[in-house]
């Protein structure tokens, strides 16, 4: 990856971060800010519900590779008691 790239519609430099951590944040508009340093992105500041949406779907994703992976395989009759 290109580390120029900026994947981030809102940008801010290290010192604005500084003054106002916070304000950071609102100015995403509930989406991640690139950090810049120097006009290059060193970090994003992502908001608690954009980075626990981001989890949720890597973990869907991971969930539908596995269902994949099993859909071949023989299902098992389960007796409740047995579980």
């Amino acid at each position: 990856m290109d580390t120029d790239q900026v994947l981030a519609d809102t940008t801010i430099s290290i010192s604005e971060l500084k003054q106002n951590p916070m304000a950071v944040i609102k100015q995403g508009k509930g989406f991640p800010v690139a950090v810049l340093k120097n006009n290059v992105p060193v970090f994003y500041a992502v908001p608690a519900a954009a980075y626990e949406a981001l989890i949720d779907k890597l973990d869907d994703m991971e969930l539908a590779q596995i269902v994949g992976e099993r859909e071949e395989q023989p299902s098992q009759v389960v007796a409740l008691d047995e579980l």
